[in-house]
């Protein structure tokens, strides 16, 4: 008699979880189409890069040319939940320095659920709060709904000259922190190297018809752009020598004051 070998009864949790599987699939296909058309349909001055490490972690900046945050560079990272595409799924915006304004946290973070109180896949998308990002620094008035930072509120209705001169305030941090990176942040700023601010100006300067520009032109370009570096990368480094040198003296003649 033959051996009957026994038939495997498959698991009851095996097509839960392959189900689960291709749900999780089909968010991630969406989301990257979602990004996709960022391409085309995100609003100007805002830019997010995707992080190397999730397809949920997003890093952003937006640059403000107007208005009362005009000149400011704001950076951000956007977190999407695992279970993104689904209703009430919100996206979590957080920024990397201080922002003073009605609809941002005192955590620095976008506060997003109180505008979308209810987060509808079929009719909201990254492009939506990302417009909204940009929309909440160019408002000209703040409605109720604007609780965030209640003192940032308030100081808007009650003392607008007291509130620009915060926002100037934060802006001027939003420059300087412009070069600081975050660590693996896939949005990296690189202050300009002085041959490059050389090359500009003159290109800008002698390459104003654009029928007239030739190969030789543009490398004589680079070669006295190269030079004109040069110069002033050792006329700044002579300059900080000789703020060093005149702190030190200060310090002596005090010192010697003292005595």
């Amino acid at each position: 008699m033959s051996k009957v070998t026994p038939r495997k009864v498959p698991s009851r949790s095996t097509p839960i979880t392959s189900e689960a599987e291709r749900e999780q699939a089909l968010r991630d296909y969406k989301l990257t189409i979602e990004y996709k058309h960022l391409k085309q349909h995100s609003p100007s001055g805002v830019y997010l890069l995707p992080s190397t490490s999730s397809l949920r972690l997003y890093h952003g900046v937006i640059f403000l040319r107007r208005g009362l945050y005009s000149d400011a560079v704001f950076k951000f990272t956007m977190e999407l939940p695992e279970e993104y595409n689904d209703v009430n799924t919100w996206p979590r915006i957080t920024f990397s320095q201080w922002v003073y304004n009605p609809h941002v946290t005192e955590n620095n973070e976008l506060d997003v659920q109180r505008v979308y109180t209810k987060w509808d896949p079929h009719r909201h998308y990254l492009v939506t709060v990302l417009t909204y990002l940009k929309k909440v620094f160019y408002m000209k008035a703040f409605g109720d709904n604007a609780v965030a930072n209640k003192e940032a509120l308030e100081l808007s209705r009650n003392n607008p000259a007291g509130y620009r001169k915060m926002v100037e305030k934060c802006v001027k941090e939003s420059q300087r922190g412009m070069f600081i990176n975050e660590p693996n942040s896939s949005l990296k700023f690189k202050q300009e190297n002085e041959m490059h601010v050389a090359l500009r100006e003159l290109m800008v300067d002698r390459l104003q018809d654009p029928t007239m520009v030739t190969r030789s032109i543009v490398l004589n370009c680079v070669k006295e752009a190269q030079k004109i570096g040069s110069e002033r990368i050792k006329a700044a480094s002579e300059k900080k020598e000789k703020e060093g040198a005149d702190e030190g003296s200060d310090e002596k003649l005090a010192a010697a004051a003292e005595n």
